[in-house]
């Protein structure tokens, strides 16, 4: 897990509990760069990243860690994001790679649901 913008490390904590405690092994970030990001779910061996997007993310973010996972030949790991985006970002980032797309207010259980569902173990 990582975020894009600043703040809500509480909330960000809490959704990492829920994950952890529905069973699947998380690695929360604090880094916000693109290449710590890319480098720690190739040193970790992740199924997927899930970004947080906060107020005033940039979506070129987005782009930059597809790239990187590109160029280091990750492009098995994809990417959910989850947050505070306007409706005409959402489909930019979709349209970069990213599988989906979950807006504030969307729930835990909803987030879990989907996971279990979508995220699949990757081999590297």
């Amino acid at each position: 897990m990582a975020k894009c913008g600043e703040g809500y490390e509480t909330a960000m904590m809490s959704l990492a509990r829920a994950f952890s405690e529905a069973g699947f092994e998380v690695i929360y970030t604090d880094l916000q760069e693109p290449e710590a990001i890319v480098a720690s779910a190739i040193q970790e061996s992740v199924d997927h990243i899930g970004v947080t997007t906060l107020p005033g993310a940039d979506i070129e973010y987005f782009a930059k860690i597809i790239d990187l996972l590109a160029k280091e030949d990750a492009r098995q790991i994809h990417i959910t994001a989850g947050g505070f985006l306007p409706e005409e970002q959402v489909q930019r980032i979709k349209e970069m790679g990213v599988i989906e797309f979950f807006p504030k207010g969307t729930t835990y259980e909803q987030l879990i649901a989907w996971a279990r569902e979508n995220i699949k173990p990757t081999e590297f």
